[in-house]
């Protein structure tokens, strides 16, 4: 019967990043679904109270906490059989556990690249919600999926809806995708309006609730630029056949325009519930508790191209991969240095933009063959990052308000 849930042993799942949004999300999912997951493993970060909540409500059988919470997590959880370890090693120790056959990556940012890596293993299906693996990682990450003999399913709304309008099409017949995107905060405003931008107007998202990087990443559709970096890698697609439009009320999460001017889109109310059940349960319809999409109250559905003069990050982005090279990985290195000094108010919003710009410059044509030499790069792009945020801050701070 169409819709009836499978039956069986529990599927093991492990969660890097289990105490942001996408991890708790994701543990919500669990808790409604007690009889389809057994959690095997958290990378919880610097979260004190969430580490400590979910380890004791969830038993897994190792959590990873931040270094500065080892000792006092352990102390906690003496006792209860939940190893503990710490940073990276715990980290990567979480997503490498033999027994859970689904890994959600959701750590934010390059600091999920490593952990993402050592769980990439055979016939384990890696639910990615962490853009950054394949942005940084790129054709190296791809090569080890596929010599692992793992499974890649996205996380990310957007990509989520590519993937399940794909279901059962061909890619021969594709002739582009294309990405919505919310517009963020400043949808409409000029290049000097944003000169003026505090750092809580740019953390007061239309649509979607989010932690405060990603949330910055909407407002400079940084995020749109990563995401479309990241098609690229999932689809195997050339960046000319990646489109983006601004679609405000974000009930079209991305469409597949095909040769026969055909068009399938993926809706829904915007709840990140959906495409993270959707990955970690199989590719299985779970009643998660999500409201259901009313049409008729939701009313018109708007478009718009992006404005890739007042916000750059797009065609930045496109840029970047239009040729091999490091071009990618520079940008997002560039973006997490420059989006950590805005929210220090060290620099303004539109000096994340030229940040991008000076360190992209600097990005090698080779092609990182390894985790060691993506790391490499990764610490030399860093490098560049900070050297040029110095320079732009030089020039004065950034009110935090407005």
């Amino acid at each position: 019967m169409a819709n009836e849930p499978t039956t069986g042993a529990k599927v093991g799942l492990s969660i890097l990043g289990s105490s942001g949004s996408i991890g708790r999300s994701a543990l919500d999912i669990v808790r409604s679904h007690p009889d389809r997951f057994r959690i095997r493993g958290l990378a919880c970060g610097k979260n004190l109270d969430q580490a400590l909540l979910q380890a004791r409500e969830f038993r897994p059988e190792l959590l990873s906490v931040d270094e500065s919470l080892y000792s006092h997590v352990r102390e906690e959880l003496s006792g209860t059989g939940i190893h503990v370890q710490a940073g990276v090693e715990g980290a990567c120790a979480v997503a490498a556990l033999p027994d859970a056959e689904v890994l959600l990556s959701a750590i934010v940012g390059e600091a999920g690249l490593a952990p993402t890596w050592e769980g990439i293993r055979n016939g384990r299906t890696v639910a990615l919600a962490n853009k950054e693996t394949l942005v940084v990682g790129g054709q190296t990450v791809i090569d080890r999926i596929k010599s692992k003999g793992a499974r890649l399913v996205p996380v990310d709304s957007e990509h989520s809806a590519i993937y399940q309008a794909m279901r059962g099409h061909s890619w021969t017949g594709v002739r582009r995708i294309i990405l919505t995107a919310s517009g963020g905060p400043f949808f409409g405003k000029t290049r000097a309006d944003l000169d003026q931008v505090s750092r809580d107007q740019a953390l007061n998202h239309p649509t979607w609730k989010m932690g405060p990087k990603i949330t910055i990443d909407s407002a400079t559709l940084l995020n749109k630029g990563l995401e479309l970096i990241e098609a690229r890698w999932l689809f195997d697609i050339p960046s000319s056949q990646i489109d983006v439009v601004v679609h405000r009320q974000s009930i079209i999460h991305s469409m597949v325009e095909f040769e026969d001017a055909s068009v399938l889109a993926q809706m829904g109310v915007p709840d990140m519930k959906g495409p993270i059940a959707y990955a970690i349960s199989g590719e299985e319809r779970l009643p998660i508790g999500v409201p259901f999409l009313d049409l008729v109250k939701t009313g018109t559905l708007t478009f718009f191209p992006p404005d890739h003069e007042t916000f750059p990050a797009i065609r930045l982005a496109a840029r970047s991969i239009a040729r091999t090279g490091q071009g990618p990985l520079y940008l997002n290195m560039a973006n997490e240095v420059a989006v950590q000094a805005f929210l220090e108010g060290r620099i303004s919003f539109t000096g994340i933009f030229d940040i991008w710009e000076r360190v992209m410059a600097e990005a090698p044509e080779a092609v990182p063959e390894s985790l060691d030499e993506i790391r490499r790069a990764v610490s030399r792009a860093t490098a560049l990052a900070h050297d040029a945020v110095a320079k732009t801050g030089s020039m004065g701070s950034v009110p935090v308000c407005s």
